[in-house]
């Protein structure tokens, strides 16, 4: 019998971060779950470390580095799980972790998606994620982010807009994956799973809050840089460009554009370094890419469920 979770790790010369991962995933209080490392062509020795050391993780070891995005789909291809769940390979998971995600997942039959509550690894009172916001000026981020976590959000009536989850440590029902789409493989890395949230958000799906659904957090420590601000200078505008409404685009525009130069500003202003380079060229990338963006836009209507003012509802201010 099929186990009803498949965990899908991603993996890029994670040697040094998997046996923490691994084995906090051995200790999980819910176990029928299966879990697949899917390795981006590594050049250390991750794929040995898991066949010597945690003979019953599955592994599929790609023949190039396909990113977040292209690692997450094959691995979500190669199982079959009714819940598909992520995990960084950055990350220790409470051994409550699982069982606490499906219960606020199977609580609410609309949500597609459920948000881990990420606290950063070596400050373990200090959140990195209650989930992820989306603002009305287009710019995604983490709510409670460098936060101490007293609970300020584990009541969704009292909290901060809940947008999606973050792809970091996240469950995804295999039926939503089904009718919106797995992550989008141009993206690449960063911002897939903002994309994703809005596609399911797009289509009517809620987004449920495990708040005992506890992940700890190496930030970073599997990539960041200029490597990373690249890909933000350009999938911001593309994640606008393929989901974001037509009437809140016409409302925002100027918030919108706004934040746009004040990263194209900021940038300018800190020159010198690699990482603000890399975000203008980011940026420019993105505009660059437009086209082939509003020709995915199209494609996203046709599974649009809600309406603007549903979605603007939503948005942070």
């Amino acid at each position: 019998m099929s186990p009803r979770v498949s965990v899908i790790i991603p993996n890029w010369n994670g040697a040094r971060l998997l046996p923490t991962c691994l084995r906090a995933l051995g200790q999980q209080t819910y176990r029928a779950f299966e879990t697949l490392v899917v390795d981006n062509a590594s050049t250390d020795d991750s794929c040995e470390l898991v066949a010597r050391e945690f003979p019953e993780v599955r592994l599929l070891a790609l023949d190039r580095n396909s990113f977040f995005a292209g690692a997450v789909n094959a691995g979500i291809r190669a199982t079959t799980g009714e819940i598909i769940v992520l995990l960084n390979n950055d990350t220790e998971a409470e051994p409550a972790w699982l069982r606490e995600l499906l219960s606020a997942l199977d609580a609410n039959p609309r949500a597609g998606m459920a948000a881990t509550k990420l606290r950063l690894f070596d400050r373990r009172d200090t959140l990195h994620s209650a989930g992820d916001f989306f603002r009305v000026n287009g710019t995604p981020g983490n709510r409670g982010v460098w936060e101490t976590d007293r609970g300020q959000y584990d009541d969704p009536a009292h909290a901060p807009r809940l947008f999606g989850t973050c792809g970091g440590a996240c469950a995804y029902r295999r039926s939503m994956l089904d009718e919106i789409g797995l992550f989008d493989e141009d993206l690449e890395f960063n911002c897939e799973d903002v994309d994703l949230n809005w596609r399911a958000r797009l289509a009517g799906y809620d987004c449920a809050l495990a708040p005992k659904a506890i992940v700890y957090h190496m930030l970073s420590a599997s990539g960041g840089g200029a490597f990373a601000s690249f890909y933000v200078g350009r999938n911001f505008i593309s994640v606008l460009a393929k989901n974001y409404p037509d009437s809140l685009w016409k409302k925002h525009r100027r918030a919108i554009l706004s934040a746009q130069f004040s990263i194209t500003r900021d940038a300018l202003k800190h020159w010198r370094g690699e990482s603000a380079r890399a975000r203008l060229r980011g940026q420019l990338a993105g505009l660059v890419s437009l086209p082939r963006y509003l020709k995915k836009r199209r494609q996203i209507q046709t599974i649009k469920r809600v309406s603007d003012e549903e979605i603007e509802r939503l948005l942070a201010e």
